[in-house]
């Protein structure tokens, strides 16, 4: 049986050498690359599970990494953790809107990041063994977990791997409220590591995303979001 594999891009290699020795001591596969465009050849030449993903990079910059991996059929479900300097808001509903999974601040403790690679690769094995896969419709949306998709009005809605975990999440159980740790739980893996306010960064990119039809995902303030399913 084949090692999970795991590519980090970083062109600070003191930075990747410790992430590429501790992933390697707990049995991951792992190559290194330390710019944009050898990160991106490396990505679609060896299909790796999770990518490890610097922002600030020479040449292609890590949000444009993302975004051709996301883009690129090879590549489209890999998982990907992004790592900043950055932590303002904003800067992470960047990186969510560009198709990252997860997203850790610099400096990180390894520790911590070697948990949170741990539990996006146990979401690349839960969702290869394509349980539960089905459609399903609520109103004007509709959610395909077989080919991974999201329409509304028969249009195609293009969300990341995150969001279309949480919204298939919330369309399945329409009028349900779930707090967001449920959230977390159920989208993201329980034991990924963020912030509750995480989930309403998620939250209000797929609202934009839905446009007109943005408010069938309502707050229950104080508690978490629902799905609200409209009566004929």
């Amino acid at each position: 049986m084949s090692r999970p594999k795991i590519l980090i891009v970083e062109d600070d290699r003191s930075i990747a050498d410790v992430l590429a020795y501790n992933l390697q001591e707990l049995g991951y596969e792992v190559l290194c690359a330390y710019n944009g465009l050898e990160g991106l050849e490396k990505a679609k030449l060896n299909q790796p599970d999770v990518v490890v993903l610097d922002v600030m990079l020479p040449g292609i910059d890590g949000l444009e990494v993302c975004r051709r991996i996301r883009a690129t059929s090879e590549t489209s479900n890999t998982k990907i953790l992004m790592l900043t300097a950055k932590s303002e808001e904003g800067d992470q509903l960047v990186g969510f809107s560009v198709g990252a999974d997860d997203y850790v601040i610099k400096p990180f403790s390894v520790r911590i990041l070697m948990e949170r690679v741990k539990a996006l690769y146990r979401r690349v094995s839960q969702e290869s063994t394509g349980s539960d896969a089905s459609l399903v419709s609520c109103g004007d949306i509709s959610v395909d977990r077989i080919k991974h998709r999201v329409t509304m009005d028969g249009e195609l809605v293009e969300l990341t791997a995150s969001e279309f975990r949480l919204l298939d999440s919330l369309i399945r159980h329409p009028g349900r409220v779930f707090d967001r740790q449920e959230l977390i739980e159920l989208a993201l893996g329980a034991d990924t590591l963020v912030l509750e306010r995480t989930i309403d960064v998620h939250i209000r990119s797929i609202r934009k995303k839905l446009g007109r039809l943005a408010d069938r995902i309502e707050t229950v303030r104080g508690v978490g979001y629902r799905f609200f399913e409209p009566s004929e």
